[in-house]
C-alpha cells in the first residue's frame, strides 16, 4: 500500500512541475513582441464583444417595444431563452477536448457579432427568440472562455488591475457604440437596420482579424477536459449564483422601466449607457487596484450593501432623473464583481480554469433562466416587488461575503469565524 507521505510527495511534486511551467510559459510571454503577447488578444476581445452586444443591448428595449410590440411578458421570455445557453456554459468543457480554448472563444465571438448582426432581419417574437439565442451561444460560451483564459494568462499579482484595465478598455468600445446610437438617433436618423450592420459588422471585421494576426499561446498548466465541482470551492459557487441572480434585476427590469414608466428613447438609453460606461473608463482600474489592495472581502461587503441600497431605492423612485443616477450607481458596482474573479483564482488549483469557468457561468444562469419569466409576471402586478427582491438578494450576497478571507489562498479558502461563532450560540 501507498503510504500517505508518498502520496503527499508526488502531489508535491505535480504541484510544482506545473507551477515550473507556468513561469517558464509567463518568461516566455514576457519575451514576445506587442503583438504576440496573450494580453494583447484580451485587450482586442474586449474591444469586439461590446461592439455586437452594446448595440444589442441598448437597442433592444426600443427594438421590442416599438417594432415588435413587446410587453413585460414577451421581454421576459425572450431574456429567459437568453440567458438559457448560459446555463448550458459547461458545455464548453466537452468542446475543450475537440477545439483550441483560443479558437473557441474567437469561434463564439464570431457567433455573437453573427446573431446580432440577424436581429433586425426577423423583427417577430419568434425571429427575435432565436437570433437572441444564438447571439447568446455565442456571448456565453465567449465569456466562459475569456474568464477562463484571463484566470491563466493573468498573474495573482496583477490580475484584479488587469482586469479592471480590460474592463475599461470594454468601456472605451461601449462608448463608441453609445455615441454612434446616439448620433444615428438624434443626427443621422439611421433605421435600426443600419445601426445594427455598422456595430455588428464591425466587431466581425475585427475577429477575423484576430484569428488570422495572433498565434494561438500555449495554456500554462494543462485544463481538465471535464466537468469538476468540488466542495472546496462551495462560497465562490454561491457567490456566482446570487450574483447572476440579483443580476438579472439590473440587466432586464432596471432597464425596461426607463422605458417603460419614464420613457426613455433609444437616444435617451445610449446616454445613459455613455455615462455608464464613462465612470467606468475612469474608474475600473482603479477599482481594480483598490481591490488588489484592500482584498476581496472587503470590495464584497461594500458592493453587496450599496447594491441594497440602490435596488430599495428602485422599488419607490418617482424621478426620472433620480433613476437614471441610480441606474448609473447600481453599473459602476458590477466592476467590483472582480473581486469574485479574483477570490477563485487565488484559491484554486491551476488546472481547475477552464472547468470552473464553464461550470459557474452555469452556476450564474440557473437563477437567470428561471427569474425574467416569473419577475416578467411579477412586473405585471408591482414592478416595486420586483426590486425589493433583488434588494434581499444582495443582502444574502452580503452574508456569503463574510465567509471570504481577508487573505485567501490555497490554504485558506474559507473564513469560518462567522460559522463558528453561529454554532457556538445555538451550542449555548
Amino acid at each position: 500500500m501507498i503510504s500517505r507521505n508518498a502520496v503527499v510527495a508526488n502531489n508535491a511534486r505535480l504541484y510544482n512541475n506545473s507551477l515550473l511551467q507556468y513561469l517558464e510559459i509567463h518568461y516566455e510571454y514576457s519575451n514576445m513582441t506587442t503583438i504576440q503577447q496573450p494580453f494583447q488578444l484580451l485587450k482586442l476581445m474586449a474591444i469586439a464583444m461590446p461592439l455586437a452586444f452594446a448595440s444589442w443591448m441598448t437597442l433592444l428595449n426600443n427594438f421590442t417595444v416599438e417594432v415588435a410590440q413587446f410587453t413585460g411578458k414577451e421581454i421576459g421570455l425572450l431574456q429567459s431563452i437568453r440567458e438559457v445557453p448560459g446555463f448550458l456554459a459547461f458545455t464548453a468543457v466537452f468542446i475543450l477536448a475537440l477545439l483550441h480554448e483560443q479558437r473557441f472563444a474567437l469561434l463564439s465571438l464570431l457567433l455573437l457579432a453573427a446573431g446580432v448582426l440577424a436581429t433586425p432581419f426577423f423583427p417577430s417574437t419568434a425571429g427575435l427568440l432565436t437570433t437572441t439565442f444564438i447571439m447568446s451561444v455565442g456571448f456565453h460560451y465567449f465569456e466562459t472562455l475569456n474568464q477562463s483564459l484571463k484566470w491563466q494568462w493573468l498573474s495573482k499579482e496583477h490580475a484584479a488591475q488587469q482586469m479592471g484595465k480590460l474592463v475599461a478598455i470594454g468601456s472605451v468600445s461601449s462608448l463608441g457604440v453609445y455615441s454612434f446610437i446616439w448620433l444615428a438617433n438624434h443626427v443621422f436618423e439611421l433605421t435600426y437596420l443600419q445601426i445594427y450592420l455598422v456595430t455588428a459588422g464591425a466587431s466581425l471585421l475585427l475577429v477575423l482579424y484576430m484569428m488570422l494576426r495572433f498565434p494561438l499561446f500555449k495554456a500554462p498548466v494543462e485544463q481538465h477536459k471535464k466537468i469538476i465541482l468540488r466542495k472546496k470551492y462551495w462560497l465562490y459557487y454561491a457567490l456566482t449564483f446570487m450574483s447572476g441572480a440579483r443580476r438579472q434585476i439590473f440587466v432586464v427590469f432596471a432597464g425596461f422601466m426607463m422605458v417603460e414608466k419614464f420613457g426613455y428613447d433609444v437616444g435617451d438609453i445610449a446616454l445613459l449607457y455613455l455615462v455608464n460606461h464613462l465612470f467606468n473608463f475612469f474608474f475600473a482600474e482603479k477599482i481594480g487596484r483598490w481591490i488588489g489592495r484592500v482584498g476581496e472581502r472587503r470590495a464584497l461587503l461594500l458592493e453587496y450593501i450599496g447594491l441594497a441600497c440602490v435596488f430599495t431605492s428602485y422599488a419607490f423612485v418617482s424621478d426620472k432623473y433620480i433613476a437614471a443616477g441610480l441606474y448609473v450607481i447600481d453599473h459602476l458596482f458590477f466592476a467590483m464583481a472582480i473581486a469574485i474573479k479574483t477570490y477563485f483564482q487565488k484559491i484554486a488549483e491551476p488546472g481547475d480554469m477552464a472547468s470552473t469557468s464553464a461550470v459557474s457561468f452555469t452556476i450564474n444562469h440557473i437563477a437567470a433562466v428561471v427569474i425574467p419569466v416569473i419577475f416578467g409576471l411579477i412586473w405585471l402586478q408591482s414592478p416595486s416587488l420586483v426590486f425589493l427582491i433583488g434588494s434581499g438578494m444582495a443582502l444574502t450576497s452580503l452574508l456569503l461575503s463574510r465567509f471570504v478571507p481577508y487573505n485567501p489562498t490555497q490554504e485558506n479558502r474559507i473564513d469560518f469565524y462567522l460559522m463558528k461563532k453561529s454554532m457556538t450560540k445555538e451550542a449555548t
